[in-house]
């Protein structure tokens, strides 16, 4: 305890049924909202960009000049670093463009 008379306080207020937080805590858990898209490389960013106005595979890799297996790869890549794992009650394609959209 650094501050005593800030532990007394402290220790008042949650008698009388308060709560205190630690700026620090408040600071750390502000810091992690981050952009969930950072993770994502500038390549992987233009393919979900893509697949956010409905293209299919196909087309993302005519437009990019790339194989469907090299999009098939980036799109896998995107989902597993926005941490959309396989389930059978979401649509992860659709999740990222809304993750997309939000960021």
């Amino acid at each position: 305890v650094g501050q005593v008379e800030e532990f007394v306080e402290a220790l008042h207020k949650v008698a009388e049924g308060g709560t205190v937080v630690d700026p620090e805590v408040v600071r750390q858990l502000l810091r992690r909202r981050r952009d969930p898209l950072e993770q994502l490389t500038p390549r992987e960013r233009e393919v979900l960009a893509l697949i956010a106005e409905g293209k299919s595979n196909g087309a993302i890799a005519k437009e990019l000049v790339v194989s469907e297996a090299a999009i098939g790869k980036h799109i896998g890549n995107i989902l597993t670093k926005l941490d959309l794992p396989p389930t059978d009650r979401t649509h992860r394609r659709v999740l990222a463009v809304l993750t997309y959209l939000r960021a």
